[in-house]
């Protein structure tokens, strides 16, 4: 679950230790990031800025990483974060189906984030599982070969 980074002063001193922790060279944002991103549910702008500060990295070029990069949130998320896949291989075998399906069953488009803070629904070029196309991700489970009529019975097992 993650910490609650509401505060900018907590934010800070989260950062600092997990500087602290992983060291504070650019070999180190990502890690550093990550752990951010786990810990905060996301990272916010004081800690990008707090980053800077320490790692003597612009805040630009932090922030480019960090949305470079769709397994770092740079804004706050729902309980639970659906990605969808919408590479070509999914496409063509029934991704644009499971797609609409999404948006109607979420109720949210990509990008957002449901009203009660359960879901976010995301897309993303590729998940590296073609093979099982088309794939939703949840979390970090990987469901392959999904159709519409699957989702409510897998979503059910995310409160």
């Amino acid at each position: 679950m993650p910490v609650n980074c509401s505060e900018v002063q907590d934010t800070i001193i989260l950062v600092n230790q997990i500087i602290d922790e992983t060291g504070s060279t650019r070999a180190d944002l990502i890690p550093i990031l990550q752990r951010i991103s786990n810990e905060c549910g996301h990272i916010s702008n004081s800690a990008i800025n707090e980053i800077a500060r320490r790692t003597n990295l612009q805040p630009s070029q932090i922030f480019a990483v960090a949305t470079f990069y769709r397994m770092l949130m740079t804004k706050p998320h729902g309980r639970h974060i659906v990605q969808f896949c919408e590479s070509a291989p999914c496409h063509v075998a029934g991704g644009r189906e499971l797609f609409q399906a999404l948006k109607d069953v979420l109720q949210i488009e990509p990008d957002q984030t449901s009203p009660d803070n359960r879901w976010t629904f995301l897309t993303t070029s590729c998940l590296g599982v073609c093979g099982i196309g088309p794939v939703v991700l949840v979390d970090t489970d990987t469901y392959g070969n999904v159709t519409p009529d699957q989702l409510t019975s897998i979503l059910s097992h995310y409160e």
